[in-house]
């Protein structure tokens, strides 16, 4: 049974494919298989998996017939995984030499159910170091003690599923798939019900995977309905939470990260193609009504002028429609 599984999901990246296998094979170890699931490409992504499959030592390339989305395929390459750990990079990004050894490593050595690293933010030329919010680094952690305060940047705040190294164990019996529903915003998701599920997480102080930024086909470049799922991912977080037995404790933070989340989409709505920002300032209405009214005055009786008056205003408007 190999020690790390690592899933990578590609569509329609011939032109970072290369760098991003080519860092595969720089990190490759006889205990490591690489699962490169091809979401049903139309450029030459599929070509380009061809030719490094045998380049690449413990490779398998499945293939999606039709387009999936990213959540299903990691679900695949969650799947075919028979690693003791998985992790997931994306297609377009890459790692430094010895990442992965690092990661396997820091898990080993900590056992604990999932561990969380920095990662290099890679913009043209430019590269910066982006930091895992923990508290603490390389101990053993509660993860639930990862998700608040409500009004400070905490783990379930880094919701960039790629850095980090999680358990197989987590994955069993169909546990901690992710919700194929969701087009975008399905790792905000997955990452807050990791923290209520696990038992223990670490942040290791690597910072040894990169993420290309700014990329033209990357999902946080679009312009319609997708970028809208982010409303029924934070639907069903709040639902999560209000089950919990601690629902007290996190539905703050859990209502000050949607209300962020619609805050920052109103900020690009004019970018969003007309019937789209339409729907969204229709839905986010209708989202904030949803949530429970005492948590929501509260929060925003507690956020900044601009977000919150935009927040009360969008509340209160008559939906016509």
């Amino acid at each position: 049974m190999p020690k790390l599984s690592v899933v990578v999901p590609f569509h329609n990246v011939g032109a970072y494919a290369p760098d991003t296998l080519r860092s595969l094979a720089n990190n490759a170890d006889p205990e490591f298989e690489f699962l490169l699931v091809d979401d049903c490409s139309t450029d030459d992504t599929p070509e380009i998996l061809d030719r490094w499959r045998d380049r690449l030592p413990n490779a398998t390339v499945i293939r999606h017939e039709t387009n999936s989305g990213v959540a299903q395929a990691r679900n695949t390459g969650i799947d075919a995984a028979r690693g003791d750990h998985i992790t997931f990079l994306d297609g377009d990004d890459w790692y430094a030499p010895g990442h992965l050894k690092a990661m396997v490593a820091g898990m080993e050595q900590l056992d604990c159910d999932f561990a969380r690293t920095d990662h290099v933010l890679s913009e043209g030329r430019k590269r910066n170091i982006r930091y895992a919010p923990a508290k603490r680094r390389d101990t053993v952690l509660d993860p639930r003690d990862g998700i608040s305060p409500a009004s400070m940047v905490t783990m379930v705040d880094y919701p960039f599923v790629p850095f980090g190294i999680y358990s197989s164990r987590l994955f069993q019996n169909g546990e901690s798939r992710f919700e194929t529903s969701l087009r975008t915003a399905e790792d905000r998701l997955w990452v807050w019900r990791l923290h209520l599920k696990a038992r223990t997480f670490a942040a290791l102080s690597l910072h040894g995977v990169f993420y290309r930024r700014g990329v033209t086909t990357s999902l946080t470049q679009i312009t319609d309905n997708r970028q809208l799922d982010f409303i029924p991912s934070y639907d069903t977080l709040l639902a999560d939470v209000s089950r919990d037995p601690e629902a007290d404790r996190f539905l703050p933070k859990a209502v000050r990260t949607y209300c962020a989340m619609i805050a920052f989409h109103m900020g690009k709505v004019g970018t969003y193609e007309p019937a789209v920002a339409e729907r969204l300032r229709a839905e986010v209405r209708d989202a904030l009504h949803r949530m429970p009214q005492q948590v929501l005055e509260e929060t925003l009786s507690t956020m900044d002028t601009p977000r919150s008056t935009l927040l009360r205003s969008l509340r209160d408007t008559v939906r016509t429609a």
